[in-house]
Order: structure tokens, then sequence, then C-alpha cells
């Protein structure tokens, strides 16, 4: 008989061929590549354990200075989902990377994601930046160690990184941190959104992204709000397209939809006040030689948001009551598809 999920066999990165960008039409600001494939970290909200597996593999140096010998835009982002991993192995092979790519002599620009234990290597950050590296978008999730005890980012917790320092090390190597935070954790309260646009201004990051707790298919969150009856858009499969991170669309403990929107709406207008994006372009000006490119990015950033915003309409507001923990019957009762599809994460 049919078994309801197949799971394949994790590919050996060794025999993964380069992408075929010459297939790609011309035009595009960003080339990319992958180097890397998993993550241990296996957070509660994450896809990659789930998709990738928590094994970190690496894809052998040299094809991926082959592949970006191929690649045709200056500008490349680096698609992995941790760039330099979390172990002393790891970030000993992301050094061995980035000096085969100095010695390659490619003239490539770069964009990573990566966790904060970047700027805890003044070597790995003078290597990254000799390599080519101008950005960084770093996962700082929450504010609060509740919050990310809640996440399953116990790693942000044992780091203890004063934030504020390690962005601060980063920026002497001239990369550029874009950081992501998460609305809508069973311990975020009304404010949360000014917080956290207040507490990124702080530690100096140079964009925000701020995303709405969402419980992607084959993650624990999903798993666990699954069993609570908080999956609130869940008419499958036409309410997958509000799985974008954008949207809210699970029951969350203390705010509605409607608040959360506003905490959402909160978080973008203080982060990227005109005042606050000037402060930020010109103190650009100590460490990039064209400050115009961070003004550009953040008026950029600014106007995704008021994209996302003009969707919203299209999703029932009514439907996101908060949830107190005690009403997972009623939850339920939009549900017009109780055997939802049992889908990978991606």
């Amino acid at each position: 008989s049919l078994r309801r999920v197949y799971q394949g066999a994790l590919a050996n990165l060794a025999s993964v061929p380069p992408a075929r960008h010459d297939l790609l039409p011309n035009g595009y600001a960003f080339g990319s590549i992958q180097t890397t494939r998993g993550c241990p970290l296996n957070c509660h909200f994450c896809s990659v354990s789930a998709f990738n597996g928590r094994s970190y593999r690496y894809r052998p140096i040299e094809a991926v200075v082959e592949e970006l010998h191929l690649i045709p835009e200056r500008l490349v982002l680096v698609v992995d989902d941790n760039l330099i991993g979390t172990r002393p192995e790891h970030i000993a092979r992301a050094k061995d990377l980035f000096r085969a790519i100095i010695a390659a002599d490619l003239g490539k620009k770069w964009i990573c994601q990566t966790t904060i234990n970047l700027g805890d290597d003044e070597e790995l950050l003078d290597l990254a930046r000799r390599a080519g590296c101008v950005g960084a978008f770093i996962g700082f999730e929450s504010l609060s160690e509740q919050g990310l005890a809640e996440l399953g980012k116990r790693f942000n917790i044992l780091k203890g990184a004063d934030l504020r320092a390690s962005v601060a090390r980063i920026h002497r190597h001239g990369i550029a941190v874009v950081g992501s935070f998460i609305i809508g954790l069973d311990s975020d309260t009304p404010g949360v959104g000014r917080r956290i646009a207040e507490a990124a201004s702080r530690y100096g990051v140079d964009l925000l992204n701020p995303i709405f707790l969402t419980p992607l298919p084959g993650t624990r969150l999903w798993e666990t709000m699954q069993t609570q009856g908080r999956i609130a858009a869940n008419r499958f499969p036409d309410e997958w397209r509000y799985y974008t991170l954008s949207y809210p669309v699970a029951r969350y403990q203390n705010m509605s939809w409607q608040q959360l929107l506003a905490e959402m709406e909160d978080c973008w207008r203080t982060f990227y006040s005109p005042l606050r994006t000037a402060w930020r372009v010109l103190g650009s000006l100590r460490r990039w030689r064209s400050p115009l490119i961070m003004l550009v990015a953040n008026l950029s950033y600014r106007r995704n948001y008021g994209s996302d915003r003009e969707h919203f309409d299209d999703l029932d507001l009514s439907r996101g009551r908060a949830w107190n923990g005690s009403d997972a019957k009623a939850a339920s009762e939009f549900d017009d598809n109780r055997e939802s599809p049992l889908l990978p994460a991606w």
C-alpha cells in the first residue's frame, strides 16, 4: 500500500552538479549559489532541519569556486541557511572556503545568512571581508531568553553575546547586518513591535526584517500548534499562499490578528522612520564609501512592507482571535478540511 509520506535520502553534496546559470535570462541583480545544506540547531519554527536534515553538509570547496566562476553577476546571494555553521569544524571549513575564494580573485561581492557567532571571530570576519562579503542576514528572533527558549533557539541563549558589540565587530569589517525578528510569540505582549524596532536600532542593525511567527509544515511549531488547534489559516490548498512569513496564520497567545498587524506596522514605521533611516545612512559613511547603497536598501525594505500590507485585506482577520490556551476546540470551527495534507517543509 502507498505511504502517506515518502522520505528520500539526503543528497551527497560532493555529487551535486553546479547550477545551470547559463539557462537564466540576463538582467538579474544577484546571482546565487549554495555551499552547504542542513542545520544541527533544529529550532522549533525553522523548516531547514526538517527539509535538509540536522547534519551540516558541505559541497567541496573547489566545486564552489568553480561555480562562482560560472555566475555572470558581480553580486551573489549565498543561499546557505547558515554559511559558517555552529561548531569549530564548521567555522574552520568556512575559513578554508573564504581563503579559496580570495585566492581565486573572482572580484565578486556577496551576501550570506548566518548566526550571530559571525561576530565572535576576528579572523573569520577578516577572511569573509577579503573574500567579498558585504552583508549578513542574522536571525536574532526574540528580545528575551523566554522567547528564544520558546522558539527552541538555545544557541542564541548559550552564546550570551553582547549583540551591540557583535554587530559593531561585524561592521568594522565593512559587512552590513540585516536583523530578523519574529512577532507573535506566546511570550510577546502589546508593544513588542516598537520594542523590536528600538532594540534593533540600539544594536546597530542596518536593515530590519520582522516576520510573523509562522508554523511551517514539517516543523515542531507546526506539530504543536496543530495539536492545540491553533492553525487558523487552514483551508488548504487555497490558504497555503498565506504561509510566506508576511501574514498571521495561527491563533496567537496574547493578540488577535488585528493587533498583530498593528504591531508589525508599528515595528516598520518605527525602524524605518525618516529620522532613524537618516541616522543609519550617515553612520554608514564611516564603514562604506557609498552611503547611497544603504539609503536605497532602507527605502527598498520600507517599500516592500507597503506592498505586503496591500494584500492583508484578502485574509479574514476575524478568524484570528487571541488564543487563551483552553479553547483548542473552538479554534477548529473554521477548518473546512480537517484532514490537512502532509506537505514537506520548504
